[in-house]
């Protein structure tokens, strides 16, 4: 009986919504989801999932949707182009760091929300810092985990990730072989489509985020101690006027969604006066 009520529990936690598909700008679907009671008039916070990952997998099995409920938030979630439920093209133009904050604006309108903070972890921190720049005054505050201080999934060898997609040669490069587990671990990932999103950001439209021209609204930021990126994010949240910096401890590039430490500074960060 224990295990049965403990079986329930955790079912509950990982529950979601069917998908509600939208259309965006360039005739993709995107498979987006919304909690939220009929009465509710709190705060909206939209969600921005990483690389190779899914709503499911960065938000709701670690438990960021069931503390933004809790603490009174409107939670809107997509699967970015790629990922998930959403149309996975096999063309890197389809992967513009400008249309995939489109979509983002897509997912706000189409739930009708005026104004929403935004969470977004690696990939989806990057988009963040465009959808912060590009409508900022629809999103009041901004964390920022495991934002690419660089280019997006610059550590990623493409030519072998190519290779072992087209003819299963072993890859060697170690990062590149943590990302093919990732991508893998997550169930319904398309290899190619993922593959054309890093093709997509190793071309000029996906360059540095530049402190020089920088969104104005308070930003968090929010890195693994054991993250590679870790001194190039510190370095980015002290170049721009109203960044902050938190170190998530004990966690690399990978895990560090499902860390405690990094809910709790988020939520701190979006509920303080």
């Amino acid at each position: 009986m224990h295990n049965r009520r403990v079986t329930t529990a955790l079912s509950a936690l990982t529950e979601m919504p069917d998908p509600k598909f939208v259309m965006v700008g360039d005739g993709y679907r995107v498979a987006t989801y919304c909690w939220e009671e009929d009465d509710e008039d709190g705060p909206t916070v939209v969600l921005v999932h990483g690389f190779a990952s899914s709503t499911r997998d960065n938000w709701v099995n670690t438990g960021w949707v069931r503390d933004l409920r809790r603490a009174g938030f409107r939670v809107l979630a997509l699967d970015q182009r790629g990922h998930g439920h959403s149309d996975k093209p096999h063309l890197p133009s389809a992967y513009d760091l400008r249309a995939l904050a489109g979509d983002v604006e897509t997912v706000l309108d189409t739930y009708l929300a005026d104004e929403a903070f935004y969470i977004g972890y690696s990939l989806g921190a990057r988009v963040g810092w465009e959808v912060a720049s590009d409508f900022g005054e629809r999103i009041p505050r901004v964390v920022l985990g495991g934002v690419p201080d660089g280019v997006p999934l610059a550590r990623l060898n493409r030519e072998q990730a190519r290779e072992y997609c087209e003819h299963g040669t072993p890859v060697t490069d170690p990062v590149t072989q943590n990302y093919i587990t990732l991508a893998e671990r997550v169930g319904g990932n398309d290899l190619l489509a993922l593959l054309s999103i890093a093709d997509a950001m190793a071309t000029a439209g996906a360059a540095d985020p530049d402190p020089a021209d920088a969104p104005d609204q308070p930003i968090l930021f929010a890195t693994g101690s054991q993250d590679a990126i870790l001194e190039g994010s510190k370095a980015l949240a002290a170049g721009i006027p109203n960044g902050r910096f938190v170190e998530i401890p004990d966690r690399n590039h990978f895990n560090t969604p499902g860390s405690r430490d990094f809910r709790s500074a988020a939520l701190a960060f979006l509920t303080e006066e």
